[in-house]
């Protein structure tokens, strides 16, 4: 770390905290050379390795891209696509993981779309699975079906019918 007043190379901890939004740590510091003090901020960078190997850094924008898509037509709005890529973000560093598969990361997607709106959910779903057929999409709508009526089906999540898919 290089103290941004004197570019000196060894500073000091003087105090360590862990930020209010769990993600990074602050930590105070004292350069050695000219004693001035200073802030840094310290953030554990996430990462994808995708199917080809490729590894690129963790975009919460590109998470909230894809699902908009899934979205399109959709009562969900801005401030709820933005606390989902929130959600996933979390999900993910709560992981503890600095490398994550891609495969995960659809993985931590799909929890929250689901409690967002159903028919977002089976079209994320039919690309991120690989959906083949129409009995796919039946699978996955009874499944969504059973689930919906083992919590008592709330009246704020609609349930899906195969004609709002098309």
């Amino acid at each position: 770390m290089h103290c941004p007043y004197c570019r000196f190379t060894d500073s000091r901890v003087l105090d360590s905290r862990v930020a209010e939004d769990g993600t990074s740590i602050r930590r105070r510091r004292e350069c050695r050379s000219c004693q001035r003090r200073f802030t840094t901020l310290e953030q554990m960078q996430l990462v994808v390795v995708k199917r080809s190997g490729v590894v690129e850094p963790f975009s919460r924008e590109k998470v909230v891209s894809g699902v908009r898509k899934a979205c399109k037509g959709r009562p969900v709005s801005e401030g709820e696509l933005a606390r989902l890529g929130q959600q996933v973000e979390e999900a993910l560093r709560a992981a503890g993981q600095a490398e994550i598969p891609a495969d995960e990361v659809g993985v931590a997607i799909l929890g929250p779309l689901r409690e967002l709106d159903a028919v977002a959910y089976l079209r994320f779903a039919s690309v991120y699975r690989h959906y083949q057929s129409v009995e796919d999409f039946e699978a996955e709508i009874d499944r969504l079906r059973g689930e919906l009526s083992s919590v008592g089906a709330s009246s704020d999540v609609p349930e899906p019918t195969e004609q709002q898919l098309f």
